[in-house]
């Protein structure tokens, strides 16, 4: 059988989700501010509150901790809704619900209690935006046991994935890109995933390094991959796509194959997820595999500047990732 393909954006795929989801499960609703508002969530959600009402695309004033709780307390009552952090860096007045509540109920009561609640925190950096509204916390979240964690890079997973985390019985985190959402691909009709049985995906095979990712990284290595192999340099890429809970395995076997790692995060160096990684292959790749130290790529431990100039210099660039491999190659 051909399945016909349909041309998307990261922010249209995410937007088809929603109407799949809200076409097929009246238990579905989505809370949040700024829904109706191409500024908060670009074209991710256009037109969802003429379609399906406000009575399900319920546009909230800025109160986060209340429409976590809200969401959070639905959820427990037998819905599915979907919760809306237009930047992740305000998503911080609700930790409350999504730390100390969502990511506990199921295992504080015998897991005779699933908050089914899906909360997509949107990374919103660049633009001379600075330090309060630029920062991307998914190793926060992938820290917190009970959470799962989504980090979609491409058109299809920013729509499965979505779809996915919605029909979870879990508490799950969905974190988008605002950077993805121009990138295009062709997709298949909708088929439902378990998101119980996702993990890291090999993106591009590769024989001489493994380059891992996740969310825009991915999206990096992906570019700096191809450049590189027009240089006779061949590089594995693999995107992490769920950060909690976190499969390793995948990447071990890319390693022991390559020797060389080389991971890309877009999130601070201290204690971040790129260290996650590269402590999950140390732990089971032998010193004789690793042809040279592993590597990281990630932001300096600096909040985000507002200038222009030196947003240049702080975020990491296609051409640091090529130079990086090449380093270690050499």
């Amino acid at each position: 059988m051909i399945l016909k393909v349909k041309k998307q954006n990261y922010g249209t795929a995410i937007c088809s989700a929603f109407e799949y989801l809200l076409e097929k499960y009246p238990e579905v609703f989505v809370i949040g501010q700024g829904l109706w508002s191409p500024w908060y969530v670009g074209n991710s959600m256009t037109d969802l509150d003429k379609k399906f009402g406000v009575e399900r695309i319920i546009d909230t004033p800025v109160s986060e901790s209340a429409c976590t709780g809200a969401a959070v307390g639905a959820s427990l009552s037998g819905m599915r809704p979907i919760l809306v952090h237009p930047r992740m860096d305000f998503m911080l007045y609700a930790m409350d619900a999504v730390v100390n509540q969502a990511a506990k109920w199921s295992h504080m009561f015998g897991g005779q209690a699933h908050p089914a609640v899906t909360i997509r925190s949107i990374i919103n950096r660049g633009g001379e935006q600075g330090a309060q509204h630029s920062q991307a916390l998914h190793s926060w979240f992938a820290h917190v046991p009970g959470l799962r964690v989504v980090m979609p890079s491409t058109v299809k997973d920013a729509r499965d994935l979505l779809i996915a985390s919605v029909l979870c019985n879990d508490p799950v985190i969905y974190i988008d890109d605002r950077w993805l959402y121009e990138q295009e691909d062709d997709l298949p009709p909708i088929e439902e995933l378990s998101l119980a049985a996702q993990g890291p995906a090999c993106l591009r095979k590769g024989a001489d390094i493994t380059l891992v990712g996740s969310g825009f990284s991915t999206y990096l290595a992906n570019k700096a991959a191809e450049i590189l192999g027009k240089q006779a340099v061949s590089v594995e890429v693999i995107d992490i796509r769920i950060l909690n809970p976190f499969d390793a395995s995948l990447i071990i076997e890319s390693v022991e194959r390559t020797g060389v790692l080389l991971v890309v995060d877009l999130g601070w160096r201290n204690s971040g997820f790129a260290a996650e990684v590269i402590a999950r292959v140390t732990e089971n790749v032998g010193t004789d595999v690793l042809k040279c130290r592993p590597r990281r790529i990630t932001l300096p431990d600096a909040p985000a500047p507002t200038s222009r100039a030196l947003e240049s210099r702080y975020y990491t660039s296609t051409d640091e990732i090529i130079n990086t491999v090449k380093e270690l190659l050499s």
